[in-house]
């Protein structure tokens, strides 16, 4: 599995203290020096099941400088993958890549159900 977060954010140092105590190996990914390419976010995306918008930090301040609020719902999702790939600050995080699911944001029930399904 793959945990791509932000080693200063509180939240992804909480779902990293999560694995660690359940014993999950990750390999850990900065999200500001390695942030997802086009190809891996469609790819999140798709295997995620979720809408586009939950992949984008709506409480970052890059977003509200941005002004992404109102600028997202006239922009193709081909544009927001752009978007999202061109700095780790617009992407929510953490983000937990496992072989079968993709979990978007720190939520222990979705991230139980995905370490479930990655059990052999």
């Amino acid at each position: 599995m793959v945990l791509i977060w932000h080693p200063n954010c509180s939240t992804c140092k909480k779902a990293k203290q999560w694995l660690d105590a359940r014993g999950v190996a990750c390999t850990l990914r900065d999200i500001r020096t390695e942030n997802p390419t086009v190809e891996e976010l469609r790819d999140f995306w798709n295997r995620s099941g979720l809408p586009l918008k939950r992949f984008f930090n709506t409480s970052g301040q890059l977003y509200r400088s941005m002004e992404l609020g109102a600028r997202l719902p006239q922009m193709s999702e081909e544009e927001q993958l752009e978007l999202l790939s061109t700095d780790g600050m617009l992407v929510r995080r953490p983000l937990l890549v496992g072989a079968r699911g993709v979990c978007v944001g720190f939520r222990e029930a979705e991230w139980q159900s995905l370490l479930e399904q990655e059990a052999p």
